[in-house]
C-alpha cells in the first residue's frame, strides 16, 4: 500500500475555544467542522510552549524548550536538530513548507525540500528578552493596547497579503504535485498567520458577524489574578492604558472573522485535494502553535499556562481514522511520533530516531487504545524572571515558577480556572505529589541560568551584526522562471498537455 500523503494545516494563535468546532456559539468553521465530523477531535491538545517559535519548534523536534534551547521568539533553532521533515524525508516523502514557521538563525529549511514562501516574522536575534531586566516593558517590537484601539476592518494588511500567497502557494504546489508523474508521497504544511494580531478582517469575514452579538469576557477583579497574569497585564499596558468593551467586541469579531478566514482557506485546500483525486490518500492534520486569551482574565496574546492560551485545536481525518473524540491530555510533542506512525505504517521507523518526548496519538486516531491523559509544558520567555513549567494529568493542571504561588486547577469542575485549589486542604496531597514532580522532573536553576547565558551571547550578537552591511537569513524563495509556463527550450506542445489535470 502507497504510503499516504500529509497535510497539515497551521493557524497562529488560535483557540479551540473560539472555533464553532470545539462549541463556541458564534463562530463559523464549517470546514474544520466537516473535518473533525468525518475525523477525530482531540480534546485536551496543548502546545508544549505558549509563544510562536518555541511552540513551533518543539512540534517539529518532538523535544521540549530545554532540551533544544527554544527558549523564545528570538532562540535560534539549531540546523542539527532533527524534525518531521527530516524524518519524513528518510521515511520516503517529499516535504513542503509553504507559510510561517518563525525559523530563527541561518538555516531556514531544518529539512524541508521545499520552502514556497518567506516568513512573516525576522530570522534574527532581535527578539530576545532580557532576564536580567524582566520588570522593564519591552517596547519597540512588542504588544500593546493599540492592537484592541484599531481593532476593525481593512482591505489589506500585511496579514491578509501573507496569507494570500501561503494559501495560493500551498494550492498551487498541490496541483504540480497531482501534475507529476512521480508516486512519492508528499508532507506538505500550510501555516497561516491568521488570527493572530493585530486584530484587522477583511469585510466579507467582519459582516459574517453581528457586533452586538459578540461575547464579552467574565471580568476577574485585578486582585484575583496570579503573579504572572498581573506581569503580562502590565507588559503588554492592558493595566495602564487599558480598554473599552467596545474595543474588545471589535478585538473579538475581527479575532472571529479572521478564524473564519483561515478556515476558508481550509475548505480552499480542501477542495483542492478533491479535484485533484488526492483527498482519498491524504491524512489532514489541522492545529495552531498556540492560543489567545482574548480578554479573559483581563490579558490578551499568549505567554500562559491557562486553557485559552495554551491549549490547540488538533483534528485529524484521513484514511484509516475513526470518526470521534479522545478527551486526554496530550500536545504538540506527540506530532512527531503520530507522523511517523502514519508514515510507516505498522513498519520500523526511520532511523536514527532519538530523545523524543511525545508519543504517537495514531492508535487514539484509529479507534485505538489513547495513550496517557497527562502532558507538560515548559516556558522561558518574556514576561517572567524564571522558568514556567506546568503538568496536565487527568482533571488537574498544575503550574510552578520559582517566582510565584502554586496553581492547581480541576478542569472538570472548574473549566475556567478560577479557583486554585494549591491550597486547598481537601488538594493538600495532590499538590505536594506536583511539586514534588516538578522537582524531580526540572532543574529550575539549571534551566535559568542557560537561558540568561543565551540572552546575553544574542544580545552581543545583535548588535555586532548591525554595525556592517546587512546580511540577512531571512528566506527567499527560489522562482525558476526559466522553466515556467512556455519557453524555447521546451517544446511548446508538450508544456500544454503536461500542465493540464487530468491529463488529456
Amino acid at each position: 500500500m502507497t504510503a499516504p500523503n500529509i497535510l497539515l494545516i497551521m493557524a497562529d494563535q488560535l483557540a479551540p475555544h473560539f472555533t464553532g468546532t470545539y462549541g463556541h456559539p458564534l463562530v463559523k468553521t464549517p470546514h474544520l467542522d466537516a473535518l473533525a465530523e468525518h475525523g477525530v477531535r482531540f480534546d485536551a491538545a496543548y502546545c508544549h510552549s505558549p509563544l510562536c517559535a518555541p511552540a513551533r519548534f518543539t512540534m517539529l523536534a518532538g523535544q521540549s524548550v530545554a532540551s533544544i534551547g527554544a527558549w523564545d521568539n528570538a532562540a535560534e533553532f539549531l540546523a542539527s536538530t532533527p524534525t518531521i521533515a527530516h524524518y519524513l524525508g528518510l521515511a520516503g516523502y517529499r516535504t513542503i513548507l509553504s507559510g510561517k514557521m518563525h525559523f530563527i538563525g541561518p538555516d531556514q529549511l531544518h529539512g524541508f525540500d521545499e520552502r514556497l514562501t518567506t516568513d512573516i516574522y525576522p530570522a534574527d536575534f532581535a527578539w530576545t528578552p532580557n532576564w536580567d531586566q524582566a520588570d522593564e516593558r519591552i517596547d519597540r517590537w512588542y504588544h500593546n493596547m493599540d492592537v484592541l484601539h484599531d481593532a476593525g476592518t481593512a482591505v489589506a494588511t500585511y496579514q491578509i497579503d501573507y496569507d494570500e500567497e501561503v494559501g495560493y502557494a500551498a494550492r498551487r504546489k498541490l496541483l504540480d504535485l497531482a501534475r507529476s508523474d512521480g508516486e512519492q508521497p508528499f508532507f506538505m504544511v500550510a501555516s497561516f498567520i491568521h488570527p493572530h494580531d493585530p486584530y484587522v478582517a477583511r469585510p466579507e469575514w467582519w459582516n459574517l458577524y453581528d457586533g452586538d452579538e459578540i461575547d464579552l469576557p467574565d471580568v476577574i477583579e485585578p486582585g484575583n489574578l496570579d503573579p504572572h497574569t498581573k506581569r503580562i497585564r502590565r507588559g503588554i499596558e492592558a493595566d495602564t492604558v487599558g480598554y473599552t468593551d467596545d474595543q474588545v467586541r471589535n478585538a473579538r469579531r475581527s479575532y472571529y472573522a479572521n478564524t473564519s478566514y483561515f478556515d476558508h482557506w481550509i475548505g480552499k485546500l480542501v477542495d483542492t485535494l478533491e479535484e485533484t483525486d488526492q483527498m482519498e490518500n491524504t491524512v489532514i492534520v489541522i492545529t495552531s502553535d498556540h492560543g489567545d486569551m482574548l480578554g479573559d482574565r483581563g490579558t490578551w496574546f499568549k505567554m500562559s499556562f491557562h486553557e485559552r492560551s495554551a491549549r490547540v485545536p488538533l483534528v485529524l481525518s484521513g484514511p484509516g481514522v475513526q470518526a470521534g473524540t479522545v478527551p486526554g491530555a496530550c500536545s504538540h510533542l506527540d506530532l512527531l511520533p503520530t507522523l511517523l506512525d502514519i508514515a510507516t505504517d505498522g513498519r520500523p521507523w526511520p532511523t536514527p530516531v532519538s530523545n523524543l518526548e511525545g508519543r504517537s496519538l495514531w492508535a487514539a486516531a484509529t479507534g485505538g487504545t489513547a495513550p496517557a491523559d497527562e502532558t507538560t509544558a515548559e516556558y522561558c520567555a518574556e514576561m517572567t524572571s524564571h522558568p514556567m513549567f506546568m503538568i496536565r494529568r487527568g482533571q488537574f493542571k498544575y503550574i510552578h515558577c520559582d517566582t510565584d504561588p502554586p496553581l492547581l486547577f480541576d478542569l472538570t469542575s472548574d473549566p475556567d480556572e478560577r479557583i486554585n485549589l494549591a491550597t486547598d486542604p481537601d488538594h493538600t496531597t495532590v499538590s505536594d505529589d506536583f511539586a514534588a514532580e516538578v522537582q524531580k522532573r526540572w532543574n529550575s536553576d539549571q534551566i535559568r541560568t542557560r537561558v540568561i547565558e543565551s540572552q546575553h551571547v544574542r544580545h552581543v550578537l545583535y548588535e555586532a551584526n548591525k554595525t556592517g552591511p546587512l546580511v540577512s537569513w531571512d528566506y527567499l524563495p527560489p522562482n525558476d522562471v526559466a522553466n515556467s509556463y512556455v519557453r524555447n527550450h521546451h517544446h511548446w506542445a508538450e508544456s500544454g498537455p503536461k500542465k493540464r489535470y487530468p491529463r488529456a
